[in-house]
């Protein structure tokens, strides 16, 4: 799942090298709170738990190496590209961070304004999560402006890929934004329960930069289609995470 899978000839670039090995300590730390919830128990979901520090750094480490590699396809500036993936490793170290701090202190990580350091934890969180959005928008928009690289049907799947992520950070930043309201306005526990119905999209959407153009790449190496058909496959492929991003939507809505 590194660059080394997008273009085998040349060596990573340093920026893409950290993001490989932040995101592979980011997988190493959910793996590590799966243990600890095995030793510790608890409850499994809820504000306070060990599942926040396992899914959040199970998710950032996966994300992290994924567009760490999908961003090798994209034409854009050496410079711009460090300094994009250079943030936004640094962000997904502060958000697992974060996350898991508040996990070891026994206190929600999001939406609490309890005291005034659960506030600034709670508040960069946030903020991290508008920089998030900054920059993975920067990458979609350069997929958009120019054809990216790759196989066929690898730009179809990356400007989709990009598309359906902007939509679970979407979905991300309106839990927040809602939370902060009932949090503001004297509503606590609402706002933990608030987050619920949009929890199912913004989990479907944010891995689809990942299985599209793995799609588009396992196509590449494994088969012998033609390029025609290889981009009928990846066309068919959008069209299904689309359902299942749907599918995702109503869930959390009508469930």
């Amino acid at each position: 799942m590194t660059t080394t899978l997008a273009l085998p000839s040349r060596a990573l670039r340093p920026v893409e090298r950290a993001c490989v090995l932040v995101g592979l300590l980011l997988l190493a730390s959910g793996l590590l709170h799966l243990v600890v919830f095995a030793v510790d128990g608890g409850p499994w979901t809820g504000p306070v738990s060990w599942r926040k520090p396992v899914t959040f750094g199970l998710s950032f480490g996966v994300t992290l190496l994924a567009v760490a590699w999908v961003a090798s396809y994209l034409r854009i500036g050496e410079r711009t590209r460090a300094v994009v993936l250079g943030l936004f490793a640094a962000d997904c170290v502060l958000e697992v961070g974060g996350i898991t701090l508040q996990a070891w202190r026994h206190r929600p990580s999001h939406l609490n304004m309890e005291t005034g350091f659960d506030s600034a934890v709670s508040m960069s969180l946030a903020a991290g999560g508008g920089l998030l959005v900054v920059l993975l928008t920067v990458l979609a928009v350069a997929s958009f402006r120019r054809r990216p690289a790759g196989p066929a049907g690898m730009a179809l799947a990356l400007r989709a890929g990009f598309a359906v992520l902007l939509v679970g950070l979407a979905s991300g930043a309106a839990m927040i934004a809602r939370g902060v309201v009932l949090t503001r306005t004297g509503h606590q526990l609402d706002a933990y329960a608030s987050t619920a119905a949009l929890k199912p999209l913004h989990g479907v959407s944010l891995h689809a930069v990942l299985v599209l153009p793995s799609l588009a790449w396992l196509m590449s190496v494994r088969t012998a289609w033609n390029e025609d058909v290889r981009e009928r496959v990846v066309r068919g492929g959008v069209w299904v995470y689309g359902a299942a991003v749907a599918g995702a939507a109503a869930w959390g809505i009508f469930a």
